[in-house]
This record gives C-alpha cells, sequence and structure tokens, in this order.
C-alpha cells in the first residue's frame, strides 16, 4: 500500500504525464522525488505549482542515480524520462537509444545496486506498429515502425531480462493519447516544439498558428481521417500510482493498455473544439504521413479488470474542456 512512508522517484517528473503523476502521488501522501533535465520539463510546475523536490540531472548518470537512492531512501521508481517525438527519432535514431535506452539501462543498474527493486514503466502503444486488430489487446504481436517505438519495446525486453536476473519488478504501461489537463487548471500540456493534436488546435484558436492541419482525408475511416483513443491525463496518472500500489503488494510483473476504448476521428476533434472554445479553426487538407495507422484504439480490460482501474474522464468533450482552460491560462 502507498502510504507517507513510502519515497518515490519520478524520472521525468516535470513533464506533461509525469508532473500529473507527481500530483497524484502527493493527494495519496507520498514524499515525491523528480529527477529531470528539464529539455522538455518545466522547473516552475515542480518547484512553484506541486512543491515537489527537483534534482536537476540526467538518468544516465549513475553515480547520481546511487547517490539519489542511497540518500533518499527510494523504495520505487516511476520512469518517463524518454524522448517521445517519432520524427525526429526518425532522423536522429542515436538519441533515442542513448536516451531511452542506455539511460533506462543505467537507471536499472543504478537501482539494483541500489536495492530498489520495483519499477513503473511508460512505455507505449507505438510498440504495436500497424495494428492487426482493432482495439488492441497486449497479446498482440508488437512489431514497432520507428525508432522510438523501438526503443521503447527494447526497454520492455530489458526489464524482462532484470526480472528473471534481479528481482526487478515492473509494470510496464502502453498508453494511447494522452490529452486534457488537470480538472483545477494546476498542470497542463506545454511541449515545445508542440506535437500532439489537441493542444496544436487549442493553439490556433487563440489565434497563435494560423490553421491546423489534417494529414490525409482518404484514410478507410467513416470521414477520411485517422480515428485515434484520446485519454485524460489524469486518469493516466492515476494508472500509475494503481500500478505502483500493485507493486507494493508484492505481485509479479505484467503489463496493461491504457486506453479509453473508443476513438475519435481527427475532423471529431476539431469539430469537438470548436464547439467547446466557441471558436473558429482553420484547417489546412495535408497529404498523408508515412507510417499513420489508419484506426488506433486500445482496450483496457486488462487494467480494469486488475488494477481496478476506472477512467473518470472519457468524454472528449470534457477532455478538451480542461485542456482548454489550461490552454487559455497558460498561453492565452
Amino acid at each position: 500500500m502507498l502510504s507517507s512512508n513510502e519515497t518515490i522517484l519520478v524520472t521525468g517528473g516535470a513533464g506533461y504525464i509525469g508532473s500529473h503523476t507527481v500530483l497524484s502521488l502527493q493527494k495519496k501522501g507520498c514524499n515525491v522525488i523528480v529527477l529531470d533535465n528539464l529539455v522538455y520539463g518545466h522547473r516552475d510546475i515542480i518547484e512553484k505549482v506541486l512543491g515537489a523536490e527537483l534534482i536537476v540531472g540526467d538518468i544516465n548518470n549513475y553515480a547520481l542515480l546511487c547517490d539519489i537512492f542511497r540518500s533518499h531512501n527510494i523504495s520505487s521508481v516511476i520512469h518517463f524520462a524518454a524522448y517521445a517525438y517519432v520524427g525526429e527519432s526518425c532522423q536522429s535514431p542515436g538519441k533515442y537509444y542513448r536516451n531511452n535506452v542506455v539511460g533506462t539501462l543505467t537507471l536499472l543498474e543504478a537501482m539494483r545496486d541500489s536495492g530498489v527493486n520495483k519499477i513503473v514503466f511508460s512505455s507505449t502503444c507505438a510498440t504495436y506498429g500497424i495494428p492487426t486488430e482493432n482495439p488492441i489487446t497486449e497479446s498482440q504481436i508488437q512489431q514497432p515502425i520507428n525508432p522510438y517505438g523501438a526503443t521503447k519495446l527494447t526497454v520492455e525486453k530489458m526489464l524482462q531480462d532484470f526480472d528473471q536476473a534481479h528481482g526487478i519488478k515492473s509494470v510496464v504501461f502502453r498508453y494511447f493519447n494522452a490529452a486534457g489537463a488537470d480538472p483545477e487548471s494546476r498542470l497542463g500540456e506545454d511541449h515545445v516544439p508542440e506535437t500532439h493534436l489537441i493542444p496544436l488546435i487549442l493553439l490556433t484558436a487563440l489565434g497563435q498558428r494560423k490553421a491546423i492541419s489534417i494529414f490525409g482525408n482518404d484514410y478507410p475511416t467513416p470521414d477520411g481521417t485517422c480515428i485515434r483513443d484520446y485519454i485524460h491525463v489524469s486518469d493516466l496518472a492515476e494508472a500509475h500510482v494503481l500500478g505502483l500500489k500493485y507493486l507494493l503488494a508484492g505481485n509479479d510483473s505484467n503489463t496493461f493498455n491504457l486506453g479509453n476504448g473508443n476513438g475519435f476521428s481527427v475532423k471529431e476533434v476539431i469539430e469537438t473544439a470548436k464547439a467547446v472554445t466557441n471558436r473558429n479553426i482553420p484547417v489546412i487538407q495535408s497529404e498523408r504521413r508515412p507510417g499513420d495507422p489508419p484506426i488506433l484504439v486500445g482496450s483496457s480490460d486488462k487494467a480494469k479488470a486488475i488494477l481496478n482501474w476506472q477512467p473518470k474522464y472519457s468524454d472528449l468533450a470534457q477532455i478538451l474542456q480542461h485542456a482548454w482552460r489550461w490552454h487559455q491560462q497558460r498561453h492565452g
């Protein structure tokens, strides 16, 4: 069980999903240490909004990790620290393998040598590649089509090996499109550069972008645009807390998808955003991007059954409302 006796290291905790998970852990009374190199994370969110202890450093720094584990009596790790831009991973695969794979290897070796044996890992549905079925279940074959997905799959295999050799237990979450913001607008999505559909749409609604591009309108879907599964970031954060509780209860390693189990097309997201914001959102029709599957929808039945995870914010309009309030506050 989680308690104030638990001190949890959250790597990448100054990022989008990481910071929401820090907030969820704080609500449970946990002590949280955030390790982030601030390449994409936000110092002000951790120090001013959440008031958590922030250590600025890199997961490739073995000595730093061992010092953190020793001096803070860390009981477990939630690991978000990764580069996550698919296009960039295709252009600079070495950057992704060094950070996502070698960095995680360094983290696992420091855990092994420091006696820390529980980790919740942020993976991705990108490990599946082009799905052969929808909704996607955990048993579907994993054939990533870009270096980002390949690095995450490599870490999943590495976790299995460290479990067998060293008894480090893991919960792996493969999740779909994180979206939304803290319902109380304390936290939200703020990437630089921004590549995700919903914030790009909302920045267009704010007049900070001229238009939103739709990449392809000839997919085999009802309106011709790609369909994706959007999951509220606060629901994602809660799942990570439940995953940690699962490990602390002495359970074995496991893997779970996290999604809403239903999908929305690009056009549906834009139309819903128009209604939520009451703003005009200009659209530019563009060519398909290579490697975009027509439909990506995840089954979360396993997480619901085993972790008793119940998403609170599955309505697309509500997800957009929370994100819109945050964007108006942060960027308006």
